[in-house]
């Protein structure tokens, strides 16, 4: 055991800083293969635009319905089940069930849960799980100590406390004999070791990126570590906090997929992790180098495409984060500069030139070969105003929406089909 009682408080922190740094010695993990790995050189600014029928083969607008109950601000999560749209609204902190054609189905606000009469905490969730009960897909919302099951009609099914619940799921891969488990924790005796995720298999359970519990008391993070599902059976892609590594997850093994260099003003400095320097001052810096990455996000492959998007303090839209990387020929295109055509009705597919819904969110979901990203009608209705006379070819869905809604109603989601070579 370590005492810090006669240590600076600076070296302290250093030291126990130094303890989370260095866990991966003292708690092993599996094996990580890097034979494999691709070097991509990447420099943002040099992306190019293109045509969005040059990307996309199939472009289709989605209006959700607006009505009094079911009016909310951003689509922040979004999962499909049972064909339909499963929308979480951090503004109002309800989750929305809407059919695929946008028709408002039901809604799971936080304010009707009931409580127990001796409880005095408020309710708030901030998020959902979409898990199986009794072989059927429902809603799971945890809130203060229970966790609340509802099917997709936005029907309470039943209560327990939560620690008894089996809210955080585990991603199961297509050889329904493994599946991966982010946040898993090794006990031995009365120690545990935190990993941030593991591969769970019939025979072997093998641990990834030990980390410390108390690693957020001992300093400030602008990230965390990320799980994709790119559409590929037995195949996810997983993303450390603070790095440019994309590892790919298959049953029983992890490999070191691609490793991404950004040019030094993009870059986060080699000692990030291990300068006592940077302990406590992180935001500062990242203040002062606006321009530097610290997250890696949205990464998925389709094909030969690599799409990827990166976060800094910089809001300034010349600023390129969002890519879209060739793996074959090496070309780089940039997102946000994609160009209306007809296939879009000459509509953005986001609103990454103007806006911001697709700067904090990115592609909201990937599933049966299709992005899902959305906007507000607020942008909707500006983008139509810039098309003046150019195109007057909507579709039925767009049309009525344009004849009926306003810039005040519920947002659009965009669904994409990606081309993959």
């Amino acid at each position: 055991m370590i005492f810090f009682n006669h240590l600076p408080y600076r070296a302290a922190l250093f030291v126990a800083f130094s303890i989370c740094l260095l866990s991966s010695y003292v708690f092993p993990q599996a094996k990580i293969d890097s034979s494999t790995m691709q070097t991509l050189r990447i420099d943002p600014q040099t992306a190019r635009g293109a045509k969005v029928s040059q990307i996309f083969d199939d472009v289709r607008f989605i209006p959700l319905e607006t009505t009094k109950e079911s009016l909310f601000g951003t689509v922040y999560t979004l999962q499909i089940v049972k064909n339909q749209f499963v929308i979480f609204d951090y503004d109002t902190k309800a989750v929305l069930i809407f059919a695929r054609d946008g028709k408002f189905k039901g809604k799971i606000d936080a304010s009707k849960i009931p409580k127990d009469a001796n409880d005095k905490t408020k309710n708030e969730f901030y998020g959902y799980k979409i898990v199986e009960e009794n072989k059927d897909s429902v809603i799971a919302i945890y809130s203060n100590k229970y966790l609340f099951y509802f099917d997709l009609a936005g029907k309470q099914v039943k209560k327990e406390l939560s620690k008894n619940s089996r809210y955080f799921e585990n991603y199961p891969l297509a050889d329904k004999e493994t599946s991966v488990r982010p946040g898993f924790v090794k006990k031995n005796g009365k120690d545990s070791t935190y990993y941030e995720f593991a591969i769970l298999g019939k025979k072997d359970t093998l641990c990834y990126f030990p980390y410390s519990i108390k690693r957020y008391e001992m300093d400030e993070f602008w990230d965390h570590s990320k799980i994709y599902n790119y559409g590929v059976e037995n195949e996810l892609f997983f993303i450390n906090m603070h790095e440019y590594n994309i590892h790919r997850i298959t049953p029983g093994k992890l490999s070191l997929a691609y490793r991404i260099l950004f040019p030094a003003n993009n870059s986060l400095p080699k000692d990030w992790l291990t300068n006592p320097d940077y302990i406590k001052k992180r935001s500062e810096y990242f203040q002062n180098n606006q321009k530097v990455f610290y997250s890696l996000n949205n990464v998925y492959q389709t094909g030969d495409f690599l799409y990827f998007q990166m976060r800094s303090f910089s809001w300034d839209r010349e600023n390129k984060k969002a890519l879209i990387y060739n793996l074959k020929t090496t070309e780089l295109l940039s997102i946000q500069d994609l160009e209306p055509d007809p296939l879009s009705h000459f509509l953005p597919v986001t609103d990454a030139s103007a806006f911001y819904d697709f700067a904090n969110h990115g592609f909201l979901l990937y599933k049966d070969n299709y992005f899902y990203t959305s906007y507000s009608s607020l942008a909707m209705f500006t983008f139509k105003e810039q098309l003046g006379d150019k195109n007057k070819e909507f579709s039925p869905a767009l049309q009525e929406y344009f004849k009926t809604q306003n810039r005040r109603s519920n947002p659009v989601i965009i669904q994409l089909k990606p081309k993959k070579q």
